[in-house]
């Protein structure tokens, strides 16, 4: 069944990095839309990045400029690289995957979730 693991969490101070990795398996991953999604207490979960089966990306607008979304190709691993964090960075990173392209999912949604990773900027 379709597995998906995230990693690399962890508390940075404010300006520094941090890459998240999501180990995927049980599926064709090259073939799936996969995303990272954040989720801060109170508030609503958010997309932060997104990459399609043809490597086309999106970004949330609160991340362009400082985060990079990327496919680990024979690794089946999907990373979030991080820089520049900021304090409101802070929240639970989830990594998604769906078989349907990324025009479908962005207003369908994601079939398939990771457990999270928490992700803890300080100022």
């Amino acid at each position: 069944q379709v597995q998906l693991a995230e990693s690399g969490g962890g508390s940075v101070q404010a300006g520094g990095s941090l890459r998240l990795s999501c180990a995927a398996s049980g599926f064709t991953y090259s073939s799936y839309s996969m995303a990272w999604f954040r989720q801060a207490p109170g508030k609503e979960r958010e997309g932060v990045a997104a990459v399609g089966d043809d490597g086309s990306t999106s970004y949330a607008d609160s991340v362009k400029g400082r985060f990079t979304v990327s496919r680990g190709g024979a690794k089946n691993t999907l990373y979030l690289q991080m820089n520049s964090l900021k304090p409101e960075d802070t929240a639970m990173y989830y990594c998604a995957a769906d078989w349907r392209p990324l025009w479908v999912v962005e207003t369908r949604g994601y079939n398939y979730w990771g457990q999270g990773t928490q992700v803890t900027v300080s100022s």
